[in-house]
């Protein structure tokens, strides 16, 4: 599959505090949320950890790659994330059939790991649901973690993500009643093809923040919030 095609440069530096949570977003309330209404549109796949069973999961990862080249109704997600210097930087692509790999590239200050994973999905299934046809969304991921904050009934502090994730999946669903979402774990240390080769790109980045101080001071804020919400 050609990883070349178009690329989509979106070179965020975020210097300002999102909120952490929105407790009543119609998303969370019994009567609309995903859990409840779709419980079979979306599964979770993890490896396994023996050595056969790892060998077959990348056979899994193989055929599902290979689908796409004679299914048009199928987009495949592949993402990673790395953060250095405070800075995120997220780098996804989206394999579609009989088109050109769309690839994204965002930086991000003063977010933590699962934040910047459930960004990254958010952007995946926002474009892979605006592609025509498409029904069948794939997203492949290093840690599972985040994909499940998206269900989690619970408050955390991810949970504006969750809600925006959760009305675009929604939509999705709505559309076709035959579509759904499922999320593939793939370790970097498996170093499959085609995720090792986002795993690669998000390293390459070191970016240092134009305005130290003004990130520090916005990092503290956001561990203020933190504690609050904690509290």
């Amino acid at each position: 599959m050609n990883v070349k095609g178009s690329i989509i440069d979106a070179n965020n530096r975020l210097n300002r505090v999102f909120p952490s949570f929105i407790p009543f977003s119609s998303e969370f309330l019994p009567r609309n949320r995903l859990i409840n209404i779709y419980p079979s549109c979306f599964s979770f796949h993890s490896i396994d950890k023996s050595k056969d069973g790892r060998k077959e999961y990348i056979k899994k990862l193989n055929n599902l790659t290979l689908q796409v080249s004679d299914a048009s109704k199928i987009a495949i997600v592949i993402f990673d994330t790395s953060i250095k210097n405070q800075v995120a930087t997220l780098i996804a692509y989206i394999h579609i059939y009989d088109n050109p790999v769309i690839k994204t590239l965002h930086h991000a200050v003063n977010i933590m790991s699962t934040e910047a994973k459930l960004f990254a999905i958010r952007w995946g299934i926002n474009q892979a649901t605006q592609l025509a046809n498409i029904n069948y969304i794939v997203i492949i991921m290093d840690l599972l973690h985040a994909a499940k904050q998206i269900f989690d009934l619970l408050v955390h502090p991810y949970q504006i993500h969750s809600a925006i994730i959760s009305g675009e999946l929604r939509k999705f669903f709505i559309r076709d009643q035959q579509s759904s979402i499922k999320f593939l774990e793939c370790p970097s240390y498996d170093k499959w093809m085609f995720h090792d080769i986002v795993n690669k790109e998000t390293k390459k980045f070191d970016l240092i923040s134009i305005f130290p101080c003004k990130s520090s001071w916005k990092f503290n804020r956001k561990k203020e919030y933190n504690e609050i919400l904690n509290n």
